[in-house]
């Protein structure tokens, strides 16, 4: 594989469509678009794909979010890719609704599922995708929120950037992760 592609997220139909689970979302849509399916494999669905020249394999883990880290070392091994070859998908509450940030290393930055990612493969040097899911909840609903439903006026826009996030992650194989943070941050 030239690339690993990880959308993290929550495995069960009480996950599908959350906020917590965008990173599950715009990899289905990925997949969609290149006319492949997920498979059940080894701490993962996994579908591979093929973008002109780069072949990448796309990874839901289902080892749940707080144990991602698991998932994306075994996935890393057993295709030997490079750190930089990589794009962890995530939800963002610091972040607008819909809006993307991409960078080539970070902290997890509170995120339960970047910070087992990092505790695992003992780094932060690895590229990550935030999708802006807004803080809109009230005091001490954090939970709910997150694990909450999309509203049906967020819809229309989530559908857009989750197209957005798709071309974004096309743009970081083909064109590298400068012109992908130029094209797509903010």
């Amino acid at each position: 594989m030239n690339y690993l592609i990880i959308g993290l997220g929550n495995v069960g139909s009480q996950y599908d469509q959350t906020r917590h689970n965008i990173g599950f979302e715009i990899l289905d849509s990925l997949a969609k678009e290149l006319d492949t399916q997920f498979t059940l494999s080894k701490h993962a669905m996994i579908a591979e794909a093929r973008v002109k020249n780069k072949t990448f394999l796309m990874i839901k883990p289902t080892t749940f979010m707080n144990l991602s880290g698991k998932a994306v070392q075994h996935y890393l091994q057993l295709t030997k890719t490079p750190l930089e070859n990589i794009l962890v998908i995530t939800d963002d509450l610091a972040l607008d609704t819909g809006m993307i940030r991409i960078r080539s290393k970070g902290s997890h930055g509170g995120h339960n599922g970047l910070r087992n990612i990092e505790e695992t493969l003992n780094t932060q040097q690895y590229p990550r995708m935030r999708f802006g899911i807004g803080n809109h909840f009230d005091k001490h609903r954090q939970v709910d929120f997150v694990l909450g439903k999309w509203k049906a006026d967020e819809m229309p826009i989530i559908q857009e950037k989750i197209q957005k996030a798709s071309d974004a992650i096309k743009s970081f194989m083909l064109e590298g992760i400068g012109q992908a943070m130029t094209k797509f941050n903010g």
